[in-house]
This record gives C-alpha cells, sequence and structure tokens, in this order.
C-alpha cells in the first residue's frame, strides 16, 4: 500500500504542475498570436514567454523523483 501512495504521490506531483502548465500556455499563446498579429517583432518575446511555464512542469519532474527516491 506504500508504495502505492509514493507513486501516486509522484504522479501527483507531474500532473498538477503539468494541467496548470497547459492552462497557462493555452492563454499565452492565443494573445501572443494576436500581440504578433499587430506587431511582428515581439516574436521573441512571446517565444520566452511561452518557455516560462515549461519550468512548473521540470520542477514537478523534480519533486516526482525526489519523492521516489527519497521514499523507496
Amino acid at each position: 500500500m506504500e508504495t502505492v501512495l509514493i507513486a501516486f504521490a509522484a504522479a501527483l506531483a507531474i500532473a498538477v504542475p503539468a494541467i496548470a502548465t497547459a492552462w497557462a500556455q493555452s492563454k499565452i499563446g492565443s494573445a501572443g498570436a494576436g500581440a504578433m498579429a499587430e506587431k511582428p517583432e515581439v516574436s521573441g518575446t512571446i517565444i520566452v514567454l511561452l518557455a516560462i511555464p515549461e519550468t512548473m512542469v521540470i520542477l514537478g519532474f523534480v519533486v516526482a523523483v525526489m519523492i521516489i527516491l527519497y521514499l523507496k
């Protein structure tokens, strides 16, 4: 039972930030498309703004690995 709870905690550590990142990127992407239609020179800024939420998933992965390795 303990192994199941550890696996579930690790899965949640990745799933919750992934869902939040998907939501954030959908909002940033639609706003970025509108901004680039008016000012094409902001494309670099939009790419950076789209990459920032990805750090949540990377940190969630790190936490999941720490959960699995520490509690094993």
